[in-house]
């Protein structure tokens, strides 16, 4: 079993070695050792889309990032991921992000991202995302800080955020972002927090922290916290 899963890894990351090449079935199966038959018939049903269907999510997923990069040319883009003319790239483009190739070029638009698919004793990846990029000037957020072990804060960071609301300090600072900071590769400072106000007081046992600019990926995040958070966090 852990053979035939290693078989279809090795031809999914011929694909994404490949995705700017011309891509052939026959090819891809054999970095699996089976038939193109038999591949396509598997993939399908472990992964729900063909084997097309993955490439070509992926290429224009990726042809989104690379669009959303001021010097990339929407002609440039379309060549290097397989389309003969940039009117196909565009239809295909369209369809996929609901959004033209120029328009993803605009500041702030919205894409979507298919993530690469990694085959263990379970799938994951293959999921749509929805996010834009966005350009963000230097900001200050106040909030409650606590540091965390990276091998526990995926447990324990949800108990923070649920000690915070029970406690009523919602009410001061209602959550607005989940920030890591200051991580040294074991620890880090973990921030449930809000944009300061520098016209307000600083209460006790809150900190004030500063976000420096830079290009954000922006995904969006809906439902209770905090599993709405780790659930955007985990299909990354």
């Amino acid at each position: 079993m852990i053979g035939w899963i290693e078989g279809i890894q090795n031809a999914i990351e011929y694909i994404e070695d490949n995705l700017t090449e011309e891509l052939q079935i026959i090819e891809i199966a054999e970095k699996a050792y089976v038939s193109a038959f038999h591949f396509q018939r598997i993939f399908k049903i472990l992964c729900g889309f063909t084997v097309g269907e993955y490439i070509r999510n992926r290429r224009l997923s990726i042809a989104a990032e690379e669009l959303s990069k001021a010097d990339a040319k929407v002609i440039d883009v379309a060549i290097k991921y397989g389309y003969d003319s940039p009117d196909s790239f565009t239809r295909a483009f369209t369809k996929f992000h609901s959004i033209s190739p120029s328009a993803a070029k605009g500041k702030g638009a919205n894409l979507k991202s298919f993530a690469r698919v990694r085959i263990k004793l379970m799938m994951e990846g293959g999921s749509m995302l929805e996010y834009k990029i966005l350009e963000k000037a230097q900001f200050t957020v106040m909030g409650k800080v606590r540091s965390f072990d990276v091998d526990t804060s995926y447990d324990e960071i949800p108990k923070f955020w649920q000690e915070h609301i029970q406690s009523g300090d919602n009410q001061i600072v209602c959550g607005m972002y989940g920030i890591c900071m200051d991580s040294d590769g074991k620890d880090f400072d973990y921030l449930i927090a809000d944009n300061y106000l520098p016209w307000n007081e600083i209460p006790e046992g809150y900190e004030t922290r500063v976000i420096p600019a830079g290009t954000w990926a922006v995904f969006p995040c809906r439902g209770a916290l905090p599993k709405s958070l780790q659930d955007v966090n985990t299909h990354l």
